[in-house]
Parts: structure tokens; sequence; C-alpha cells
């Protein structure tokens, strides 16, 4: 028996192991455009990944179905486990993710002279160089070694160390720009599918007979994109909620009431999407990058959101601001998450999704720094919608 069909064996119950395998599958390169060092690099280790990968699925025809709500007295507490495939995988994402984040720096290092930014620019592009070596070192000792080495849970506490203490010296040095920065310029990144990453808005919602939600997303998340926004009142988790989950399509749920949305968003690139909601008769429309793309009716109809509950980016609430789910975590990027209290017309959510100079801000919710806590692990960086997509 191979090392990768070992490992999943002996790793724990099967039925977890499978789950696990399908939750943590995600794409490591759908933005490499951006990267201009180490492509060869990055190539042969995710193709190396991907034929441990597909040796480690005993039955990839089963997936998790049925209720949203997580089964009575599932362990909540912790990360996804982890096979040695699982965790190579994700550190190649938080590898990606940390380039892209350099990238970032590098042009603002650019846009403003500053030598010691610059220096610490490179020193942590040297780093990340040499995690790179060190997680290919380890796909080929899986690849030539057998099962059980002892040594592998202190190569992989090693390697997390290193790419935490990396991680906070990119986010200090992000710091850095805020002060450079309008408030709304920012963007929300979640790079794993946790049950501990995400962000909260500090302002609740009043009572709503009306609504239209609007933000930029970008993301290559398989299965599913996760839940880029909950919304939960006392006795009701599922009170406002966006979600793709699993081999479904992104749904709009409003007290409990699902209508299925027309969005292709799951290409790497950043896209703008807004729903209108009004309590009469239920109707609700749904645009993409400024285009109307569906429509519909009976969606919780004369059922009022309700005031004073818990907003959430980037998990699902079973529990009024908690009981996250890592199946149901949102895995990508996220900005200009804006609320209003009425349905925008088409031409105000044109100029949204366009960058107009004429575009709104949401008189619910507005997009600013100020207004949003993350916690786990998910980061705030400079973002800015135009730039991106001209």
């Amino acid at each position: 028996m191979d090392m990768c069909a070992a490992t999943m064996q002996n790793s724990g119950p099967a039925e977890d192991l499978k789950t696990t395998v399908l939750q943590l599958r995600e794409t490591v390169l759908q933005q490499k455009e951006t990267i201009m060092n180490q492509k060869e690099t990055i190539r042969e280790l995710t193709a190396k990944l991907s034929r441990c990968e597909s040796q480690s699925i005993t039955d990839p025809g089963e997936t998790r179905t049925g209720s949203r709500r997580k089964e009575t007295g599932k362990n909540t507490m912790g990360d996804v486990s982890r096979t040695p495939a699982d965790t190579l995988n994700q550190l190649s994402q938080t590898l990606q993710s940390l380039k892209q984040r350099l990238e970032n720096l590098e042009q603002f290092t650019r846009n403003n002279n500053s030598a010691q930014a610059n220096n610490l620019k490179d020193l942590l592009q040297n780093k990340i160089e040499d995690l790179e070596k060190q997680v290919l070192s380890r796909v080929n000792s899986m690849e030539e070694s057998k099962p059980g080495q002892k040594n592998e849970t202190e190569q992989r506490v090693k390697v997390d160390s290193t790419l935490t203490s990396l991680h906070h010296r990119i986010s200090d040095l992000e710091k850095g720009q805020k002060e450079n920065r309008p408030a709304d310029k920012f963007q929300l990144t979640f790079l794993l599918r946790t049950n501990y990453m995400y962000a909260k808005v500090k302002k609740s919602l009043p009572e709503m007979y009306s609504f239209t939600v609007c933000m930029w997303i970008k993301s290559s998340a398989s299965p599913g994109l996760g839940t880029p926004f909950s919304y939960a009142v006392p006795g009701q988790a599922n009170e406002l909620v966006l979600i793709e989950w699993g081999d479904n399509p992104m749904e709009i749920i409003i007290n409990d009431k699902v209508a299925k949305l027309p969005f292709v968003v799951k290409d790497g690139k950043w896209h703008h999407i807004c729903i209108t909601w009004t309590t009469r008769d239920g109707v609700w429309e749904a645009f993409q990058d400024g285009v109307l793309r569906g429509n519909g009716e009976n969606l919780a109809p004369y059922h009022p959101i309700k005031p004073q509950g818990v907003l959430v980016l980037g998990q699902e609430q079973d529990t009024l601001g908690g009981g996250f789910d890592a199946t149901q975590a949102f895995v990508g990027e996220l900005a200009n998450f804006n609320i209003w209290d009425r349905k925008l017309s088409s031409g105000e959510i044109y100029n949204l999704a366009t960058c107009n100079s004429k575009a709104l801000v949401g008189n619910v919710i507005s997009w600013a720094e100020s207004n949003v806590d993350v916690y786990g692990g998910a980061t705030k960086w400079t973002f800015e919608a135009c730039r991106q997509i001209n």
C-alpha cells in the first residue's frame, strides 16, 4: 500500500476522512498570474500534491448531504482534521496567499519609497522561498518513504510555526498602510476552511421590510465557496444568510426560506454581486457584475428582517454569534460589503459594479475598517475594486 492510501486508512474513521478530503481540496494556483517568482517550483509542488491526493480518496462519490444545521453533539471547537496531503495542500495555499500580500506590499512600497519597508519585504520574500523548499522536500519525502515517520508531527509544527511568524511580520508591515489609505479601501481574506476564522460587523441590522446587500467577492473554493455572510437573531440563526454549500448553487436564506441564485463566481476573479428583496410577496433579484441574472418571488413574504442580531462575515451561524461549522466557512476574499434598507434600482447597482463616482454606500451597513473586527487569522489589507478589475 502506498504512502497516501496507508495514511488515510490509519488517520481516523473512514467517513470523517472522506469528508475531510472533500472539504480541503482547494485550488492552489488560481491566481498564479500575479506571482512573478518561483512559478516552476509552485507548479511542480501542485502536481505532486494532486497525485498524492488522487490516491487518498477511497470513495469520491460520497459527499455530505442533509440539513445545514450541524449534527447534535458534533465537535465544533477545532479545525478540520488533516492528513499529510491535506496539510501540505493548506501550506501551499498559505504560501500563495502570503505571496499575494507581498505583491500588494511591493506596489505600496513603490508608491511610497520606504527603504525600511523594502528591506523587510526582501527578507519576507527570501523566507517564503525557504518555506517553499521545505514543503517541496516534504512532498518528495512522502512519495519516497514508508508510512509512519516519527518526526512527521515535529516537521509539521516547525513549518506551521514559521508560517505563523511570517504571517505576523507581513501583518505588521501591512498595518503601516492604514494611515495612507481611505477607510473603505480594504478587503478581508479568509485563507482556510476553518470554524474559527471570521469577521464580525460591529453594528446590527434594524427591522427591515426590504433590503439590498452588495459586495465584491473572489473565490475558487471547491466544493462550494461557503458563507460570505450570515445574520442571526435570538431564536432564529438563519434570519438572513448567503451560502454556497457543497455542490449546491449559491442560496439566499431568509427566516429559513430558501431561494437559489444564478451566480457563477468561482473562477478566482473579482465579481460584484447584489441581492435585493422586499417583504411584499417576497420578491427578490440577483445581480452579478451589474447585470440582472435572476429573480423570483415568495421568498419569506411578509416577514420583516428582525433587528438586534449578529452579523458575521465568513461563517454560517448555528447559534447567535457562534456555532460555526468548518464545512460551511467561506474561503476567498471579500470587500465593499454594504447593506441598504431599500431596493436599489438597476442603475444604482450598475454604478456600484462599474465603480462609478456616483456609487452609493450602504445606509444601514457601510464598508469601513472601523466597522469590522477580524478573528482567527482572517486578515485586512488594502483593496481598491476599480484598480483590481481594470
